[in-house]
């Protein structure tokens, strides 16, 4: 190892062109952070000093470090996450690679970390009330530290769920407080590099043979389709999210004393120690975290190298990332604002032709206001229909198509990742700005261009994730519109294009919840249909109504109607808003009914929450304004009627009588039942204290612009696009 390295000859004369040097003008800081930046620099130098190709550091004494922040060298923050998510397991030893690079390149490393929350681990127990509230509290600590210790830049260790775009959005403020002339700083530059894929598990040999057990079990016992529901979910790949599941089918078969509690716990512990790969990363399905993933590549902040990896990066790797991140800076069409306002389009456009996840509807415009952007889910609608934009990823976790294939299709040179999505939809003559830069410092005309075609010839199509023509018309999330409510969102790109057809038009009948608790608790019954058919609201008035719409015969007993799909119903959960307890995801309840052969084919379901991005089927989400703000959610009781236009894009409550006598007519607005709403208010309040104070989501926006908080909304001024 050569100690005596001199600086990277490319950037031997970079310093950071800015007014305002803080570690000249406040001795304070050249004082305190030198230690740190040793203590950093002696762990990278122990690390990589046994590594052939390691040049060395050089000097890295306090006196050299000194020289460098009194002579503003780039001084870069390498962002980490806690190590107790799975895709930052390996976090420590990406550091140190990056931040030898930064050294060697004549900049000034250091590094800090922030909490993760694992959506997998906090799913259907109070940590999903913490989830939403942790990407602001992110955004507010990244900018904190970023601007106490006066950073220019940060080399992003890209994780899963909140943390990408919480840390995006911290990010993008500061840069936007940078422009103030008062401050005489630069802008801010920053590279984000995803955590590779994880690997799927596989159900072990004998945890399938039990399973295997109580499907002929339910047959005997005549429950076919518990047997059915199992065995489908026994082709997906084993992540955590198809555990969840294996609990309801488990649950179901315990209820019916096809297997005792013991047995079954046995089994979903077997499932648990085969699901992840001990080399962590990012779950495999396309949920939030892998949509993060897609969206900081659609906005240009990720290096194409660096989009798909299968493993933690190499030495190699992570001095080619660091080195793109140093040619950015003194260029402010390279700044962290300037890259969101031009690419902010082209990731509507990637968002929708790839089926991500509907949380982004969220994230997209908390980053854009955190830059300062006026932006709200209605600018992501009017992009959306401004030109139809086709399914092009057919991922499936089924079929051998997950993202860890997709990955591994990158490496092995047959598709070129987000390039090739952006030639994919350029081809099929959907507007992408091409002029828009990236942090390879290329344009995504350039890029396309040194690509000569989308995806290998070598990789058939129906073997390759990402697809050169359409899959369907249909693709992405819309924004949906009604008579009881502003917006929600509905991922279509979660629906198939058989259960779009069927639901489109269709009335539906609200089976109405106040909390997801309740709603869990039908859905993974063995006796749901009987009790669904034993609602009070389903008079023999209704009934008949509902057997003359669909065209049923007279004499079709309640039972029959639901099995059949003449009777539809709604699971409305409520009470799930930000404000009300923290907007969690309703993912268990989703998957319950996704997996319940009966109801996935004829229900919807409705929240004012949200799901998680590996959601599938009709579920209706974001609604605004939620329960707890007055919103038309909150009024809803069993026995109301929701007609469903999919390709209207609305969801109206109808009138009642009307329906009775034959007729469709929506109602001017949800009716007041000012005193159900204010009673089930303040049970909504006795439930909050479940969450502690200090993470209520007080103070932030609704759902249509991100839940921000309200000081960022207030200065979300700018137009987009300019």
């Amino acid at each position: 190892m050569d100690n005596t390295a001199v600086v990277n000859p490319e950037f031997a004369d970079l310093y950071i062109e800015e007014a305002y040097n803080p570690y000249r003008s406040c001795i304070q800081g050249l004082a305190n952070e030198p230690i740190t930046v040793r203590a950093l620099l002696r762990r990278a130098d122990d690390l990589l000093c046994d590594e052939p190709e390691f040049a060395g550091l050089g000097d890295h004494s306090l006196e050299a470090i000194v020289a460098r922040l009194a002579a503003n060298r780039p001084r870069v923050a390498i962002i980490q996450g806690s190590p107790d998510h799975p895709a930052h397991m390996f976090d420590h030893e990406h550091t140190l690679r990056a931040a030898a690079r930064i050294w060697q390149n004549g900049g000034v490393p250091f590094t800090f970390g922030i909490p993760v929350i694992c959506d997998g681990t906090a799913q259907s127990n109070i940590g999903q009330s913490y989830s939403l509230a942790s990407r602001n509290h992110t955004a507010t600590a990244v900018n904190i530290n970023f601007e106490g210790h006066s950073y220019h830049a940060a080399y992003v260790l890209s994780g899963c769920d909140k943390t990408p775009t919480g840390i995006l959005s911290g990010l993008a403020s500061a840069d936007r407080a940078r422009r103030q002339p008062a401050r005489g700083t630069a802008p801010v530059w920053a590279i984000f590099v995803p955590a590779h894929v994880l690997k799927g598990g596989t159900i072990p040999k004998r945890t399938r043979q039990k399973l295997q057990a109580i499907q002929d079990a339910a047959i005997a016992a005549g429950d076919a389709q518990l047997a059915a529901d199992i065995e489908e979910n026994c082709h997906y790949i084993l992540q955590c999210s198809s555990d969840e599941a294996f609990l309801g089918h488990l649950q179901r078969a315990e209820e019916k004393g096809l297997v005792t509690r013991a047995e079954a716990d046995a089994i979903l512990n077997e499932l648990a120690a085969a699901t992840c790969d001990d080399k962590g990363g990012i779950c495999a399905f396309n949920g939030t975290g892998n949509s993060s993933r897609t969206l900081v590549a659609a906005l240009g902040f990720v290096p194409a190298e660096s989009e798909l990896l299968t493993d933690e990066p190499g030495t190699d790797v992570v001095q080619r990332n660091v080195d793109q991140l140093f040619r950015m800076f003194n260029k402010p069409e390279y700044s962290v604002c300037n890259l969101l306002e031009k690419n902010y389009a082209n990731a509507i456009r990637i968002h929708g032709a790839t089926g991500s996840s509907s949380n982004l509807m969220l994230h997209m415009p908390c980053v854009m206001r955190h830059a300062g952007y006026d932006v709200s889910l209605f600018d992501y609608a009017r992009v959306r229909d401004s030109h139809a934009v086709p399914d092009v990823f057919a991922h499936s976790l089924t079929e051998g198509r997950d993202t860890f294939v997709l990955a591994q299709q990158a490496a092995a040179g047959l598709h070129h990742g987000m390039t090739s999505l952006f030639k994919v939809l350029t081809d099929l003559g959907v507007p992408m700005d091409l002029d828009a830069p990236t942090v390879a410092g290329l344009t995504w005309r350039q890029r396309v261009a040194a690509i000569p075609v989308a995806v290998s010839p070598a990789l058939p199509q129906e073997k390759s994730v990402i697809r050169i023509q359409p899959i369907r018309a249909i693709s992405g999330t819309d924004v949906m519109r009604g008579n009881f409510f502003s917006s929600c969102t509905l991922k279509v790109a979660g629906m198939s294009s058989e259960s779009w057809q069927r639901f489109n038009g269709r009335v539906f009948l609200v089976r109405y919840y106040e909390n997801e608790i309740d709603c869990n608790d039908d859905l993974r019954s063995t006796n749901l249909v009987e009790r669904l058919a034993a609602r009070p609201a389903l008079t023999p008035e209704l009934l008949a109504a509902i057997r003359r719409h669909a065209g049923a015969p007279a004499d079709q007993s309640v039972t029959e109607m639901i099995t059949s799909g003449v009777l539809a119903f709604a699971f409305v959960i409520a009470g799930q808003g930000p404000k009300a307890f923290g907007m969690p995801e309703m993912f268990a309840p989703s998957q319950y009914m996704r997996h319940h052969g009966v109801i996935e084919k004829t229900s919807i379901m409705i929240t004012d929450g949200r799901y998680s991005g590996v959601t599938k089927g009709a579920c209706v989400g974001h609604m605004v304004p939620e329960a707890y703000e007055g919103g038309g959610i909150g009024a809803l009781v069993d026995g109301d009627l929701l007609w469903v236009q999919l390709a209207e894009r609305r969801i109206d409550l109808l009138d009642t009588p009307d329906f009775l006598a034959g007729r469709l007519r929506p109602l001017p607005a949800a009716p007041a039942r000012a005193e159900l709403v204010a009673a089930r208010r303040a049970r909504i309040e006795e439930r909050q204290l479940q969450v502690a104070a200090c993470s209520m989501m007080e103070g932030v926006t609704d759902a249509e612009y991100g839940v921000v908080p309200l000081a960022v909304h207030k200065r979300a001024t700018l137009r987009w696009p300019a």
